[in-house]
């Protein structure tokens, strides 16, 4: 449960601060902006907070900087010529009108055809476009799970696909769930399988501590590198909301 949200600055940088029932203070820098957050136990004080968030204040300096950098895309119009991902490639997108079904197609390795019927608008050319990523997420996951629940000895219960802001991936080890963004249909291969095994070893270990740490670089040694190729890659423009 988190009472008392509120916001302190530091150093010139808002700072979210959520109280939990949890034994450890957590800080966390997110997109697209470089947002901070600290989920901080009940006892602690803003005193603590603010000390904690000096002592990163290195940290936080640089991935807010890495956000800032971060190339992204305007707003989708959904009309032939623009750019769009699939699996790291780079697709130009040609709208096929017609009186059929909506539909999905890959021509020659460069161009992305969306069948719509004449009157769809753009709203309704976005959603096909994400459902057929979500369909392609959804057959390359399964054998992912497979091979990282053989490698780490442990079974996730349940998986699913959905939209988030602020995380490629996220983990409940109680329930055993894992929920990956759609996002990351538009990533590489590697890269849907970092967050695959990232989500995954969370179910030995809760938070992003050595042990953690240690297990990454046993099992998916290169992980470094493809998160760094994940982050390197255009974000979609969306209306950031919090």
């Amino acid at each position: 449960m988190s009472i008392n949200p509120r916001q302190i600055t530091v150093s010139g940088i808002p700072v979210q601060v959520f109280r939990k029932g949890i034994k450890n203070l957590h800080l966390g820098v997110y997109p697209p902006h470089g947002r901070v957050r600290v989920a901080a136990p009940l006892r602690v004080s803003d005193d603590a907070v603010r000390l904690a968030v000096i002592g990163k204040l290195g940290w936080i300096k640089r991935q807010r900087a890495r956000f800032e950098a971060q190339p992204r895309q305007s707003a989708r119009e959904m009309v032939s010529g623009e750019s769009h991902y699939f699996l790291g490639r780079r697709y130009r997108l040609r709208v096929i009108k017609h009186d059929g079904p909506a539909a999905v197609v890959l021509r020659h390795k460069s161009t992305l055809e969306l069948h719509v019927r004449p009157e769809t608008t753009a709203d309704q050319r976005n959603r096909v476009l994400h459902q057929w990523y979500r369909q392609r997420l959804k057959e390359l996951i399964p054998p992912l799970i497979q091979k990282w629940q053989a490698v780490l000895g442990v079974v996730a219960a349940d998986w699913g696909v959905r939209k988030m802001k602020t995380r490629w991936g996220t983990c409940n080890p109680e329930a055993r769930r894992i929920w990956l963004n759609l996002e990351l249909a538009k990533k590489p291969v590697q890269c849907l399988e970092y967050i695959v095994a990232h989500e995954m070893v969370h179910l030995h270990q809760r938070h992003h501590n050595d042990r953690f740490i240690a297990m990454m670089d046993k099992h998916l040694p290169q992980w470094r590198v493809h998160r760094t190729i994940l982050n390197s890659f255009p974000v979609s423009h969306e209306h950031w909301k919090y």
